[in-house]
């Protein structure tokens, strides 16, 4: 009982080490396209699902950005972080200039891709 166990944990520790086993396919930012605000991987016809890595991070459902992300200007400083759902700002959002400061303009609270307060 004790051998079967661990080769179960054995195999759970190698299928997370190498990604098999999970559902849940990952690509850089850098490897995807946007057709009519739709994300694609290059050379797909099919909207990306998965989680995209780089310079920005987070989840797509469908071609379109879904729950939290992070993103980075070229030079690793913060871009933005906030929220979508169904591909738009949902929640708090906050954007950030190239020096670091805040961009109040386009930051603040926001309900289906609009902003309802500051």
């Amino acid at each position: 009982m004790k051998t079967l166990i661990k080769s179960a944990l054995l195999l759970l520790l190698a299928m997370s080490l190498t990604g098999c086993g999970s559902d849940v396919s990952s690509i850089s930012s850098d490897d995807l396209v946007y057709r009519d605000d739709i994300a694609y991987k290059k050379f797909s016809d099919v909207p990306f699902s998965g989680k995209v890595t780089g310079k920005g991070n987070g989840l797509m459902k469908n071609g379109k950005k879904e729950g939290a992300w992070i993103t980075y200007w070229a030079d690793g400083q913060l871009m933005f972080k906030g929220n979508f759902k169904n591909g738009k700002k949902e929640g708090a959002y906050a954007i950030y200039h190239a020096d670091g400061s805040l961009n109040k303009k386009w930051s603040g609270m926001f309900k289906n891709g609009v902003k309802i307060s500051d």
